[in-house]
């Protein structure tokens, strides 16, 4: 006998017929709200390692899996995220994400410049580290470019670290970027000396970088060295082609040591800041980016478009920042850093 109502279980669920299952439809979706609050450091085949309860004793890595509630919503490295199921962190233990919280920034690349399907690399960081070495392999600058244009399409703070400095001086490249303001570290080949670390780690302090850099640039070296308890394994470079072979084959969120005294567990301790490692790669794809936005990380310049024509590239006959800068309110080396970056979006990286 097929019971209804409250008195229902489910064997007395049948699946009619032509339908996929016999889960009822609802548009109702249950709101979590005693779910726990974590950070996704990183993702591995479907599951994902997020962390809980930070900065506290009670701290600890959960893996999860994406609810189905969700649907086709991406989740990434970065993301905070609502958590229900078993949070315990023991081996075999498995929570769902519930829910992805609105984020600050998002930093998106695509394949190519051609590349329709836009790929979220992570989520929430306000700092892209752009990581070139001076030497072995040689610098990149159209590269260097392009993610800077991702930088400020994101919103993001962009930081350029240049290494390997034993094999090459820094000072040519340097001249290229100093019309941008962008802050800049050079180091040396080998592992960071005291004096090195502590300079890179000033400008981590506090913050989320995303380190981003072609293979073979020691990006993933750099990242060991100021997280030394998760070492990743590194690549060697081929001497012939200049290229390094991938080392880092997902995003992962490393935090940065405490400053000595600080206990682990406390506040301070989940304060200095992450470090978010993200596979290397040999091109970045700026399809998605939108001109319009890339200006306002010109406040100099941004000013003077008021004047443009509609949909101006500002790099064409009526543009007006070019009496914007002829009237003296910019400099001219601004003017020509802005349209450089601009062009990049339509030149493919490496012509």
């Amino acid at each position: 006998m097929r019971r209804y109502g409250k008195d229902a279980d489910e064997d007395d669920i049948r699946a009619r017929p032509g339908r996929r299952g016999s889960r009822p439809r609802t548009r109702i979706r249950p709101k979590h709200e005693d779910a726990a609050e974590a950070m996704v450091l990183t993702i591995d085949r479907g599951r994902l390692t997020c962390l809980v309860d930070a900065g506290t004793r009670q701290e600890r890595a959960v893996t999860a899996m994406k609810a189905r509630e969700l649907g086709r919503k991406g989740v990434v490295v970065g993301d905070m995220v609502a958590l229900v199921g078993d949070l315990s962190g023991e081996p075999d233990s498995l929570a769902r994400i519930v829910r992805v919280e609105d984020r600050s920034s998002v930093l998106r690349r695509t394949a190519d410049d051609d590349d329709p399907y836009e790929r979220v690399v992570v989520a929430n960081a306000d700092q892209l580290a752009i990581v070139t070495a001076l030497a072995d392999p040689e610098p990149r600058p159209r590269l260097i470019d392009r993610c800077l244009v991702a930088a400020y399409d994101a919103g993001m703070e962009p930081l350029l670290i240049l290494t390997k400095s034993d094999l090459a001086p820094a000072d040519p490249l340097l001249e290229i970027y100093a019309p941008l303001g962008v802050r800049h570290v050079v180091t040396r080949r080998d592992d960071l000396g005291p004096e090195e670390s502590e300079a890179v780690r000033d400008h981590l302090r506090g913050r989320s970088t995303v380190f981003v850099g072609h293979s073979g640039v020691g990006k993933t070296t750099l990242v060991n060295a100021l997280v030394p308890d998760r070492q990743r394994a590194t690549g060697v470079v081929n001497a012939v082609t200049g290229r390094g072979r991938h080392t880092t084959t997902s995003a992962l969120a490393l935090r940065l040591p405490a400053p000595p005294g600080v206990k682990p567990g406390s506040r301070r301790a989940a304060a200095p800041g992450w470090v978010i490692d993200t596979p290397g790669f040999r091109s970045f794809g700026l399809s998605h980016v939108d001109p319009s936005r890339v200006i306002h990380a010109f406040p100099d310049l941004a000013p003077g478009t008021e004047g443009c024509p509609r949909a101006c590239s500002h790099d064409e006959q009526d543009c007006a920042l070019d009496a914007w800068v002829e009237s003296g309110k910019a400099d001219p080396a601004r003017l020509y850093s802005l349209r450089r970056l601009l062009a990049t979006r339509e030149a493919r990286e490496g012509d």
